[in-house]
């Protein structure tokens, strides 16, 4: 089977949760005899400027780019804004990509076209002019709700007001362009059901993210000494910004009042300059790091302090993986399947997250049990391999039109 992947990024380096699930599922349908191409955005946002494939993407049967320049633009939004269209997808609906579209799907046949996200929708008529191709929709969130989540918190209220807007406009083309897809591959049972509230009335396939256990086996030597907590992400994404600056204003301070030797950690891409510039006491800011396997692995505890966003959180499946303890509001565990006080731990005020520390810190040794317990979870439910199988299953039966059982 041929399949041409669609990204609005270049997914390399593997260190945010997006490159990390196309990097999973791609090298999963490549292992199992598929002949994954990929044509992929080269943003000003995320460029690579490499003149050589990184050796992880080897996988791919073959990779073209285009660059494109997709900064926000004050004048463009404020066009957007009069014309009534959507400002989240005109940035990513690029005439040069389009021609970069329109001539592959002349020089080759691919049985599928799956586009990454809601952003490439722009491009499933071009796809229909040059091709045959099944086009399947990975919908890596319910894009709206995480644009109502954020604008819910926003407290200047101009900026609500627009943000709002613009909320509107995306929920109105994410439910237009439902209907357009072959198949849609909603990351969570969650998110499936809420398409299907909002009209989608075509054929779903639920599609967790699968990770690659490049990191290795877990090690449990940090259980040893005295825990210290972490947070990984990356800081140009409004939700990871959003909910760490809450944990440090309102949860960490008392954290640190109750337990005065416990160290916070702080990791993630495109840190900005009021983070990295952030004196706490007990608050260990480190930029962008070289590894994330072995940030997250050196720490015992993972906080994950989701306010908004949807899907799924790679880095919680990362320390999952690393058998880290996990602490996460309920938002930011959406779509995984895992047990309060088993797997991880949930928290979603600022009390709850105090007194979630206090009892890591109170199990002593025993708080390893957790980390062991997380790490079974992932294997038995989020190896890339098992859910690529599955999705290989799947697009057979779509390409030869067999009906589901």
């Amino acid at each position: 089977m041929k399949l041409l992947l669609l990204t609005k990024k270049f997914p390399y380096p593997l260190k945010d949760g997006e490159s990390q699930a196309i990097h999973g599922l791609s090298k999963s349908l490549s292992e199992l005899g598929c002949e994954v191409s990929l044509l992929a955005m080269n943003t000003t946002k995320h460029y690579f400027a490499g003149t050589e494939l990184p050796k992880k993407m080897a996988h791919y049967h073959e990779v073209r780019t285009v660059t494109v320049d997709n900064e926000i633009s004050p004048l463009d939004a404020l066009g957007n804004l009069v014309r009534g269209t959507s400002y989240h997808i005109s940035r990513f609906d690029i005439p040069e990509y389009h021609a970069a579209l329109s001539q592959w799907l002349k020089e080759k046949t691919f049985e599928v076209v799956q586009l990454e996200t809601l952003y490439l929708s722009p491009y499933v008529p071009t796809i229909r002019r040059h091709s045959s191709a099944q086009v399947v929709m990975r919908s890596h969130n319910v894009e709206h709700e995480i644009w109502e989540r954020c604008s819910a918190n926003v407290r200047f209220a101009p900026k609500r007001w627009y943000l709002r807007h613009l909320t509107r406009q995306l929920k109105d083309y994410e439910t237009a362009q439902l209907n357009q897809y072959d198949l849609l591959l909603p990351i969570t049972n969650r998110d499936g059901k809420r398409f299907e509230s909002m009209g989608f009335r075509g054929e779903r396939h639920v599609l967790p993210i699968g990770l690659d256990t490049v990191c290795g086996e877990p090690t449990y030597e940090s259980f040893r000494e005295t825990p210290s907590l972490h947070f990984i992400g990356s800081l140009d994404w409004l939700p990871n910004l959003e909910g760490l600056k809450w944990f440090l204003n309102d949860v960490w301070p008392e954290i640190h009042r109750r337990f005065p030797a416990i160290e916070f950690h702080v990791a993630g891409r495109n840190m900005p300059e009021s983070l990295q510039q952030l004196r706490m006491k007990n608050v260990v800011i480190h930029g962008e790091v070289e590894c994330s396997c072995t940030f997250v692995s050196a720490h015992s505890i993972s906080i994950v302090p989701l306010l908004s966003g949807g899907g799924m959180r790679a880095k919680i499946l990362e320390a999952m993986s690393l058998g880290r303890v996990v602490i996460s509001s309920s938002i930011g565990l959406e779509g995984i399947s895992a047990k309060h006080r088993r797997d991880l731990f949930i928290a979603d005020t600022p009390a709850q997250f105090v007194e979630v520390v206090a009892d890591c810190l109170a199990r002593g040794r025993k708080l390893e049990r957790i980390g062991r317990a997380a790490a079974t979870r992932f294997h038995k439910k989020y190896d890339r391999r098992t859910l690529g199988r599955k999705l290989q299953e799947r697009y057979h039966r779509l390409v030869n039109g067999t009906a589901m059982v």
